[in-house]
């Protein structure tokens, strides 16, 4: 029986693996002072947007996409806001840096 625990923890262990592989999903704060408001989210969007891969915000328990800016603007994301990003395609790596940098550069407001 010890085996066979053994043998159901290794594949637990095995497709917990495979699927982290499968997309991205890590988590930003908001920096800008005036968190996430029209002007960031269409920047948001309009970058997002230049990628292949699906892109979804978590906030709140909300999910949104995050090529959407009606569903960018939703999350009403303040300054301190923890969002949980999860990109899933072929430029996801790419596509996470080049977002990430965006926000954690405050939109590129002052």
């Amino acid at each position: 029986m010890k085996r066979v625990d053994t043998l159901a923890n290794y594949i637990d262990l095995v497709i917990s693996k495979i699927i982290s592989n499968l997309m991205i999903r890590k988590k930003v704060e908001i920096v800008n002072e005036a968190g996430l408001h029209a002007r960031p989210a269409a920047s948001l969007v309009k970058l997002a947007s230049k990628f292949d891969s699906d892109f979804f915000i978590h906030l709140h328990g909300y999910r949104v996409n995050g090529k959407s800016i009606l569903g960018v603007m939703t999350l009403a994301a303040e300054q301190g806001a923890e969002l949980e990003l999860e990109l899933d395609g072929s430029d996801e790596e790419e596509a996470f840096e080049a977002i990430s940098e965006l926000i954690a550069n405050g939109f590129g407001e002052e």
